[in-house]
């Protein structure tokens, strides 16, 4: 046969790589589906009238060699300069064995938020010594596995303390050392709030004004306080104490729980994480015992599973913001579980000796660097400090500062005569020499062991980590093993299908991972001087200019970093639009049934009413019921928010009919962008008539989950509100700031970035329309077995589907947990669970899986329906049978076997590999046990074993 040259050019392969059906299957799918081609599929799925006019142009689609030398250029035009800025951010050294096992390996970083236990051990109990670590360290009984950042977490510690506080007091005290940026965000949250925000002096603080206060520790400019006193004051009024400390100083300073903090929150960004242009980091959160089913956010408890083994799972909180709704404690939906799992890892490969250690070098460089500007005569203004010094330049102030940059350090501005400087673990004897000779000082010769400069009453006197996982042989080779036996326990992308409703499980390929390792993109500060990351201004703007484009919007915000914080973000640049426009009184949120779970949570973030507007029979907004409320309302009416496709998978074609009433009654429209991965290069929220949106770029544009986060939810808007977006943290106008960076988490921009870059306009399209594809092909290939809840006119549903299993708990006594515990051992994530149909399974493929792989899944689920028959007529022990023994470990099939089904049914069901079987370490968790016998630290390494 003649050599025939391959129908794609080398820049088409990235397209193939991110879709996963070839040509060939997918011809096989449109004869299943009765359709000629992929664009008849695309007629009958999506409506006419909805459909963008014109196509996405990018240019050329670049090649993984074009990509990685293009990246490297833009990632040059940052100047990474040692920073001392301080404020939060650190340079830290993230060890190689972490880099290489955790953060650049998929078994990690390709999980989903643990929600199903038994396929999350090794996640779970990684994030378990997070937690166990942070109670150590901050000397509180409970922690949570991470919030979003330190701002953020200081905003949530703020609202839960006015929740749980007996003081009746309006008021809320924060301590004006705080860091500025963190200040700037809890004025954000409060405001909505009605909260009134007192800033001054710890000393000057009146109790009885306020339901709680918050204070830094060690402070914004390097000070050290002990809050003992303050504290109790609080207690005495009634009211909360919350202390906001950094971890690596609490490993020598006294901690927040000895001087009686109710709530201690912070960032544990020094533990081995980058500090990225400022994120993702993971952020932290403790408390007293009495106040943990206030807490926000996801904590990890210890169970036991259906032998009485023990099992870690979530707890209390799980999905609450989805189930509460409006009256959930937060809308918190994104932690920071990867980061989360690194700053972990980082204090198990030390261990306290080595975190101690750790922090004494960097308290004794700081002190070498103050004897030498002392005796050259400047003034310091702490006499005791950790890792941060305040020095009074005078009129010299710009002079130092430029000093500073010439010798390769960035100072921090402190007011018009000071300069700040903070030292880290990466700080070396000739980085101080470097910031000696910035203030004209020649090398000085000091005692190399200088004395401490702490406060005797602030040395830390109690122990932490004494968990033998912290005492563990820290060889590599023992490390290498411990993180990879923890990776093998989990079912990640990098080992199946995660078919999971709402939550876009999709390829996150290596060239666009790659970047984010890189220095130049890793180790910058975020408040860095704006010429030295010309680089990510570069490749911002860009990525901005591709969103808008997909959108229809006409600007971008990039600071929310959790798509849950992009709601909360646009409905507070909707509320300063209003309250611009002498319209400040609207407070009414139209909210469908069929919108996306933290909606309702979000809205009344912003102090809004949320008013619930009903679903028709196809699970469609009901037009009447929409017009009638919102007429109702009108006067009051702020906005709605919607979810397109809707959370049910359906194009809604009157979409633009509820925009058109919204507006018609002074509303604005926040269009959810959730399922944007059913919408980009085919329409555009924008066009409907959406005056707002977040992205999802964890989930539409390849941003990994790792695990539960991070996340990036940045907003578009359109022009009229684009005055009102999320301020700079430092520089505070319009709707103020959200998170503690300008951009959120940009060190994840690279992987959206490289992302649109290799697919261009039409691979981003193409991906849309083979999501679709995937998803009705799931769909019709279980119809018949199973119902699938809700379609369009046509028959389609878009690229999720619902399949309803609610008749089997009446006809077999089958719920749909056991089904999903039943597809563990198939070799599969279940899909969501019961959301948001309570007893149904939301499946998406994403565009990412082959046919082989969608085969497997519907083998998978039709061999259930077999089963579940089976039950229904009376050949199967309703009880007993492998749907309620689900999910089957090792430990089943070699123990003893006295079940009425046999091994290889229990052990390899359809969809199950022979060879490359997963097995679950742990059968079904009890969740009742696990919240009766809230557990949240590491428990003893014997096994956890107490039946009742």
């Amino acid at each position: 046969m003649p050599f025939q040259p391959t129908e794609y050019l080398p820049y088409d392969f990235a397209n193939r790589r991110h879709i996963g059906p070839s040509p060939s299957e997918m011809a096989d799918m449109f004869n299943a589906l009765g359709v000629a081609d992929l664009e008849q599929l695309i007629e009958e799925t999506v409506p006419a009238s909805i459909r963008q006019k014109e196509p996405l142009e990018f240019g050329k689609p670049m090649s993984e060699r074009e990509l990685l030398w293009h990246m490297r250029q833009v990632a040059k035009k940052n100047n990474v300069v040692t920073s001392l800025i301080g404020q939060g951010y650190h340079g830290t050294v993230t060890p190689p064995a972490i880099q290489r096992n955790i953060l650049e390996n998929p078994a990690w970083y390709t999980a989903y938020t643990p929600y199903q236990p038994e396929i999350s051990q090794g996640r779970l109990e990684a994030l378990l010594n997070y937690q166990t670590m942070i109670t150590d360290l901050t000397g509180l009984e409970i922690a949570n596995a991470s919030l979003l950042d330190e701002s953020t977490a200081c905003a949530e510690a703020m609202t839960m303390a006015q929740r749980v506080a007996k003081s009746k007091a309006k008021g809320f005290f924060i301590d004006e050392n705080c860091h500025p940026q963190n200040i700037a965000v809890m004025r954000t949250r409060a405001e909505p709030l009605g909260i009134e925000i007192i800033v001054g002096k710890p000393e000057d603080m009146d109790p009885e004004q306020v339901f709680g206060a918050i204070f830094q520790y060690p402070g914004t400019y390097g000070g050290l306080q002990d809050f003992s006193a303050p504290i109790e004051a609080l207690h005495e009024a009634k009211a909360l104490g919350i202390i906001a400390a950094d971890p690596m100083a609490l490993c020598l300073l006294k901690e927040p729980g000895a001087m009686g903090a109710d709530i201690a929150v912070g960032s544990t960004q020094r533990f081995g994480v980058p500090m990225g242009f400022g994120g993702p980091h993971a952020a932290y959160m403790a408390c007293r015992d009495a106040y943990k089913r206030a807490m926000p956010g996801r904590i990890v408890g210890v169970s036991i599973d259906a032998h009485g083994n023990r099992a870690y799972r979530l707890s209390l909180q799980t999905r609450e913001q989805h189930i509460r709704r409006e009256k959930a404690t937060s809308n918190v939906c994104t932690a920071q579980a990867l980061l989360a799992v690194m700053a972990g890892f980082y204090a198990v490969f030390h261990g306290p000796e080595g975190l101690k250690a750790i922090a004494q070098r960097i308290h004794r460089k700081t002190v070498r660097l103050a004897k030498g500007l002392e005796e050259a005569g400047f003034a310091i203004d702490q006499a005791d400090f950790f890792d941060t010094i305040t020095v009074d330049v005078g009129l010299f102030q710009k002079g130092v500062m430029e000093a500073g940059i010439q010798n390769g350090v960035n100072f921090r501005k402190v007011g018009k005569t000071k300069i700040g400087i903070t030292l880290d673990e990466t700080t070396r004897p000739a980085t101080i020499e470097r910031i000696w000779r910035a203030f004209g000082i020649e090398r000085q010769d000091f005692d190399l062991m200088p004395t401490y400069r702490l406060p005797n009453n602030l040395i830390r006197q109690s122990a932490y980590l004494q968990h033998d996982v912290f005492h563990m042989n820290r060889a590599e080779t023992e490390m290498m093993r411990y993180m990879r036996r923890l990776a093998d326990r989990d079912l990640a992308l990098d080992r199946a299908m995660i078919p999971l409703g709402s939550c876009t499980m999709k390829l996150n390929s290596a060239a666009e991972m790659m970047p984010i390792s890189w220095p130049e993109f890793s180790n910058l500060h975020p408040y860095c001087p704006a010429d030295q990351a010309e680089g990510y201004e570069e490749m911002i703007t860009d990525l901005n200019a591709k969103l808008c484009q997909i959108t229809g919007y006409d600007a971008i915000s990039m600071q929310p970093n959790s798509g849950a914080q992009g709601e909360y973000a646009g409905l507070l640049t909707i509320a300063a639009y209003h309250r611009a426009n002498g319209q400040g009184h609207r407070n009414v949120c139209l909210i469908p049934v069929n919108a996306h779970g933290t909606n309702p949570a979000s809205a009344q973030m912003v102090g809004w009413k949320v008013v619930v507007v009903k679903c028709d029979d196809q699970g469609s907004i009901d037009l009447d019921d929409f017009r009638t409320k919102a007429e109702q309302h009108g006067e009051n009416l702020a906005g709605c928010m919607i979810t397109y496709p809707s959370t049910h998978g359906v194009f809604e074609e009157t979409v633009q009919e509820v925009c058109e009433i919204t507006h018609k009654y002074g509303g604005q429209v926040y269009i959810d962008g959730a399922n944007m991965n059913a919408m980009v290069g085919l329409s555009r929220p924008g066009d409907l008539g959406g005056d707002v949106s977040h992205l999802n770029l964890h989930k539409t544009f390849c941003i990994p989950h790792g695990g539960g986060g991070p996340g990036m939810g940045p907003i578009g808007v359109k022009s009229h509100l684009t005055p009102h977006l999320p301020s700079h943290p430092l520089d505070v106008t319009g709707a103020g700031p959200v998170s503690a960076a300008p951009f959120g988490s940009p060190l994840l921009l690279p992987i959206s970035w490289a992302y649109c870059l290799m697919m261009g306009g039409d691979g981003l399209t193409q991906a849309t329309k083979a999501a679709i594809l995937n998803a009705n092909y799931i769909a019709t290939r279980l119809s018949g077995a199973y119902d699938i809840l809700y379609r369009g006119k046509s028959g389609r549903v878009a690229h999720e589907c619902i399949v309803d299993v609610r008749p089997f708990e009446k006809s077999a006594g089958v719920t749909v947990e056991d089904i999903a515990k039943r597809l563990i051992d198939c070799g599969f994530h279940a899909p969501t669970m019961s959301w948001p149909v309570a007893g149904t399974l939301m499946v998406e493929p994403t565009e990412s899986e082959t046919k082989a792989e969608l085969d497997r899944f519907c083998d998978a689920m039709l061999a259930i329906r077999e089963e579940i028959r089976a039950i229904e007529e009376g050949k199967i022990d309703a009880e007993n049978n492998p749907l309620k023994n689900a999910p089957h470990t090792t430990e089943d099939l070699v123990g003893d076997w006295d079940r009425p089904y046999s091994r290889e049914q229990g052990c390899f069901p359809p969809g199950a590999f022979r060879v490359d079987k997963y097995w679950p370490p742990v059968n079904r968790v009890d969740n009742a046990y696990g919240d009766r016998h809230l557990i949240c630290t590491c428990p003893p390494m014997e096994d956890y074993v107490d039946a009742e």
